[in-house]
């Protein structure tokens, strides 16, 4: 007779919380490798604040330019990875079928959405760090309370991942790489990211401001540039984005 675990290495699934932390680990590698995801993601954020917080393009109001466009970055940092970056890698990842083989692997569904999301927030993370080290040599001087900021790039991240999963689980491949970039350079320009919202005609303004990104930017300005308390308002228009955008794509979401 043998006894139990004489045999190695012994067959069967990781614990659960390593499955889903390697995955993480993955997801995160193939999105810094990727030179796409970079663009968006480092790239194109770091351009604008260094672009428009040194030269006098758009008037974004009384103090320093990079006090106005730092929060918004921020922002657009979090759209870039959470929306656009996801909705793109898990729209081509369902299309040449790796979802669907990932669905049958001992690493449960919602264990991969898990790891998703942390390799999200990871970047962010990283996206933050630097964009901030450039804010500072910039001459960024922030204000807030730092919960607030956490609060909002949290539901920020809720709200922009349970879009970009949505697009990515219910659009072919090609459309949602179109439909992402879209979206993104349309809430670039109109999100109050490097442009005031107020520049626009009261009826927009409206209109404009129940986005996500208008939100999350509007938010983050209020605290870190003029130092006030709990933006409620906008923290409550990004909580119902996310009860909204994370409800449809459990929902909605097709595997295949």
């Amino acid at each position: 007779m043998t006894t139990a675990g004489t045999y190695a290495p012994r067959p069967g699934a990781a614990p659960l919380p390593r499955m889903i932390a390697a995955q993480a680990v993955l997801e995160t590698k193939m999105l810094l490798r990727n030179g796409e995801q970079l663009l968006l993601t480092v790239v194109i954020p770091t351009l604008l604040l260094v672009l428009f917080g040194s030269v006098d393009i758009v008037d974004t109001g009384e103090g320093k330019a990079v006090d106005f466009l730092a929060p918004g970055v921020l922002a657009l940092a979090v759209m870039s990875t959470a929306f656009t970056g996801q909705a793109i890698a898990t729209g081509f990842e369902r299309r040449y079928g790796v979802l669907k083989r990932l669905a049958v692997s001992p690493l449960p569904r919602w264990g991969l959405m898990t790891a998703k999301t942390l390799s999200v927030l990871v970047t962010e993370a990283l996206q933050v760090a630097l964009l901030t080290v450039i804010a500072f040599a910039m001459g960024w001087s922030p204000h807030g309370n730092p919960f607030a900021v956490v609060l909002l790039l949290v539901l920020g991240t809720a709200a922009f991942s349970g879009l970009g999963l949505l697009m990515a689980g219910t659009l072919k491949a090609e459309a949602t790489l179109a439909a992402a970039n879209l979206v993104f350079l349309l809430l670039l320009v109109g999100g109050g990211v490097v442009v005031p919202l107020d520049k626009f005609p009261d009826a927009a303004q409206n209109a404009l401001g129940l986005l996500p990104i208008a939100a999350l930017s509007d938010g983050l300005r209020d605290v870190l540039q003029h130092g006030a308390g709990t933006p409620w308002a906008d923290l409550g228009i990004l909580a119902v984005w996310a009860v909204l955008g994370l409800g449809a794509a459990a929902r909605f979401f097709r595997w295949e």
